[in-house]
């Protein structure tokens, strides 16, 4: 049995089955939802139904509000252990996928693929759940979708 966090408007709800003889404890599941330019969840569960036919409308969109709405955005807390970010391509008619990295990962510094977190992966088409397994230790990340463009939402793992 899988642990699950699901996503209210008042921030999560965790719902951890209790065993006897547990040793290790499962992954938690995250559910994401993207739509257009954006993760509805992570924007306080508002869609706000951008349109969206390729990369470049959602980068148009969100130069234009993206950090205004991050403002608005609290950030995903969480404690530190394993998860499973299932995310789902709700409506956007191309590939998609989901990133989840430390705040500070530069991609282009070898030590860095070495020595820090980074979860990613594509594919995501129209109308289909991904899972991606990533275990956090306590700090700050940041996850996204680089091909549907998004605003990096903040992720923050502490006891």
């Amino acid at each position: 049995m899988r642990n699950f966090l699901k996503w209210t408007s008042l921030g999560f709800m965790f719902t951890v089955p209790l065993g006897a003889g547990s040793v290790a404890a499962e992954p938690t599941v995250i559910e994401l939802t993207q739509v257009a330019c954006q993760f509805v969840e992570s924007e306080n569960n508002v869609d706000h139904k951008y349109t969206s036919q390729k990369k470049a409308d959602c980068e148009a969109i969100n130069a234009k509000n993206g950090t205004e709405r991050l403002a608005k955005a609290a950030p995903l807390k969480l404690k530190p252990g394993k998860y499973i970010f299932r995310v789902t391509n709700k409506n956007v008619p191309y590939s998609l996928g989901f990133w989840v990295r430390d705040k500070d990962y530069d991609w282009r510094n070898p030590l860095h693929k070495l020595s820090k977190t980074s979860v990613s992966g594509g594919g995501m088409t129209t109308g289909k759940t991904l899972d991606y397994e990533v275990e956090l230790k306590p700090g700050e990340y940041v996850y996204s979708c680089p091909l549907n463009t998004t605003p990096d939402y903040r992720l923050i793992v502490g006891s």
